[in-house]
């Protein structure tokens, strides 16, 4: 599963580890990332989206169907 939510676009973020000693190590910080199913009145089916924590909030204040209308006016294929 990839680490990209599919509402925000929010992805890994990489940099830097750094010891006592200073030594640098890479390192990446991973967005909270679930897989969560949703029933689409609209439509009368289920999808299930890969989405952030900050994603599953924006559905629950926007709801699913002005997400899925945002989602489909900017391209994505779902």
């Amino acid at each position: 599963m990839s680490a990209i939510c599919q509402v925000t676009g929010r992805k890994p973020g990489f940099g830097k580890s750094v010891s006592h000693s200073h030594k640098r190590t890479n390192r990446r910080w991973d967005p909270n990332i679930q897989r969560k199913t949703y029933y689409l009145p609209s439509q009368g089916r289920r999808i299930t989206l890969t989405v952030s924590a900050k994603g599953i909030k924006t559905i629950d204040r926007d709801g699913i169907e002005a997400v899925m209308a945002r989602l489909r006016a900017r391209g994505d294929k779902i």
